[in-house]
């Protein structure tokens, strides 16, 4: 699979360690990435009640990094993630082809990569190249993917 770029996002609440969720987001950087080439981005923001909300945003856009990201990625994702996401493709891609996937923010923390449907997560994505651009062709390449 080849993609165009990834995006990866979280939030930090208030009562959070922000040096903490800085590092579950290290989790998925491959260390062959040097910060430099990682664009980052930290918006502060309120909560509904006016709870201190950091939103941070971290993207990969050089075509060798976001190589060097998926397979990274891959790894880390384990057989048991690949299961879900295979039975879960079709809604885990838009009609962009933009391949989202999100993880259990606690467990990235210990090093760990764990997709999660929750509120508190970590949350990637990455526009795959396919061709034609149509949501079909962008499934099928990620299923060969995580299928190989």
């Amino acid at each position: 699979m080849q993609a165009h770029h990834v995006r990866i996002s979280t939030f930090i609440h208030g009562t959070e360690n922000e040096d903490k969720v800085l590092e579950a987001l290290g989790t998925f950087i491959p260390e062959e990435i040097p910060d430099d080439d990682v664009d980052f981005e930290i918006l502060e923001t309120e909560g509904y009640f006016g709870n201190p909300i950091k939103v941070i945003n971290l993207e990969i856009k050089k075509a060798r990094h976001v190589r060097a990201f998926l397979r990274h990625f891959k790894m880390l994702l384990g057989e048991e993630n690949k299961k879900y996401l295979l039975e879960h493709l079709d809604e885990k891609i838009d009609e962009e082809g933009v391949f989202y996937v999100r993880f259990n923010k606690q467990k990235a923390y210990l090093g760990e990569a764990h997709v999660d449907e929750g509120e508190d997560v970590i949350q990637i994505r990455i526009k795959v190249k396919a061709f034609p651009m149509k949501k079909e062709s962008v499934v099928k390449a990620v299923e060969e993917w995580l299928k190989e």
